[in-house]
């Protein structure tokens, strides 16, 4: 079947799922495939929940006729079913003559796409990637989920090897692009802070050849040397950019973020924690602002703007005062967090350190881990454990833990009452769930 074809049905059935467990009457499955699962194995189930067609690449066979093919005209076989999810999301994006927002970097993606969003939304039809479905099968469903209407769309692009943004250039076309920071993030795929900065170059390199333009943020020296040769620039930071902005100070522990250049005179507070959301709050003033937002509306919105899914959030629980950042660490975003804890004033409430092993650092990760161990060493905590990975490899004298679930008991018994406490680390460390473990947080 020719995309054409295939497209002219996606148009009489345009809801597109890879799984059975979160299908809808009339949904298009794709039966992907990977090293542990196979969605052509599906295929058949997903016509009884009520899938229009199923879209495969290999052979449906019965379960009941041992390895005979089932003839179904609601069976679609392909060549290859990702890459043809790939072509369909290319098609329908060609339908589109609006902006398209690519963000990338090594932390505050997520964040910045939602405040992004958020502006956006104040005054335009703005669709955007749902939590952070930002890879090779999330990022084709969020194009295939912009509908005729939309007037904006705000793409998170996730990568942990080189080529990886420039794939996703090919099919998403973003006319505009955002690189947040370049850090040490995936350092095993990217092969060390050069192909970071390689990687996530891609999308500049992409913007530069096809003439479009890009948000870069002023105040960092890589961006700034990356993005020359860009023919549009619209630049934020906290000085000589076209958008200004530096921390404000608050009486409460939240990001008070005043602008002196550029738009939103005056002081914008945040529901967000940590100084280092800045320049994810400056980037959406200046998306804002280029597109022509009011500043009423940029500011309603970034004020009103609620992190979520573990991300810089401020929990109230049994008298204490816990920011949960777990979503995921690396060690950029680590240090931040760390040294943004250190300065947090608390009126006197004693700070603990809960931190997960970060992942994904190749032959590095037993010295980034143990740096974070110096950097701790630093600052006056009242506790600090450190849970799993690599930091079971570094000598340190706090308290250890071997996972998630250990330190969840401790934190049952800890007694804490009037404490400030930072719980971060990468996603595997699964470090949510040492709230979610204690009785009484959910």
């Amino acid at each position: 079947m020719t995309i054409e074809l295939l497209y002219d049905l996606y148009q009489r059935y345009p809801s597109v799922q890879t799984d059975t467990r979160q299908l809808k009457q009339g949904d298009l499955f794709f039966a992907l495939k990977g090293p542990n699962f196979n969605g052509n194995a599906f295929a058949l189930r997903a016509l009884e929940l009520g899938a229009a067609y199923a879209i495969v690449d290999e052979p449906v066979v019965s379960p009941s006729v041992s390895a005979t093919p089932v003839a179904n005209d609601r069976i679609i076989q392909v060549h290859d079913v990702l890459f043809t999810l790939h072509q369909l999301a290319l098609y329908h994006r060609r339908h589109f003559d609006i902006p398209f927002i690519a963000i990338t970097g090594s932390n505050g993606k997520t964040t910045t796409k939602e405040l992004i969003h958020a502006v956006l939304a104040s005054t335009f039809q703005t669709y955007t990637t749902k939590g952070n479905l930002n890879n090779h099968i999330g990022i084709p469903l969020t194009i295939l989920s912009v509908h005729r209407d939309a007037e904006f769309a705000v793409i998170e692009m996730g990568a942990n090897h080189q080529k990886e943004i420039e794939g996703y250039c090919r099919y998403t076309l973003p006319t505009h692009g955002i690189i947040t920071n370049i850090g040490r993030a995936h350092l095993e795929g990217f092969g060390g802070v050069d192909g970071v900065r390689k990687g996530k170059g891609e999308l500049y390199d992409y913007l530069r050849d096809e003439g479009g333009s890009a948000f870069v943020f002023r105040d960092s020296e890589d961006l700034r040397q990356m993005s020359r040769g860009i023919p549009h620039i619209i630049t934020y930071g906290t000085a000589d950019a076209d958008v200004v902005g530096k921390v404000a100070p608050s009486e409460d522990s939240f990001l008070h973020v005043e602008i002196t250049r550029g738009a939103i005179a005056g002081v914008v507070p945040t529901q967000l924690v940590g100084d280092y959301n800045l320049p994810n709050v400056l980037v959406a003033v200046a998306v804002g602002k280029h597109f022509g937002v009011s500043d009423a509306k940029i500011r309603q919105a970034i004020t009103q703007y609620t992190p979520s899914n573990s991300r810089s959030q401020l929990i109230e629980r049994d008298g204490n005062h816990i920011i949960l950042d777990a979503y995921n660490a690396n060690p950029s975003s680590m240090r931040a967090a760390i040294e943004n804890f250190a300065r947090l004033a608390t009126d006197g409430g004693e700070k603990v350190l809960v931190l997960g092993a970060m992942a994904e650092l190749g032959p590095e990760s037993v010295n980034e881990h143990r740096g974070i161990v110096e950097l701790i060493g630093e600052y006056p905590w009242a506790q600090v454990v450190l849970v799993g990975g690599d930091f079971l490899k570094v000598e340190h004298p706090y308290l250890s833990f071997a996972n998630s679930a250990e330190a969840a008991k401790w934190y049952g018994g800890a007694g804490l009452k009037g404490a400030w406490v930072l719980i971060k680390g990468s996603r595997s460390s699964r470090m949510e769930e040492v709230l979610a473990r204690t009785p009484g947080v959910s």
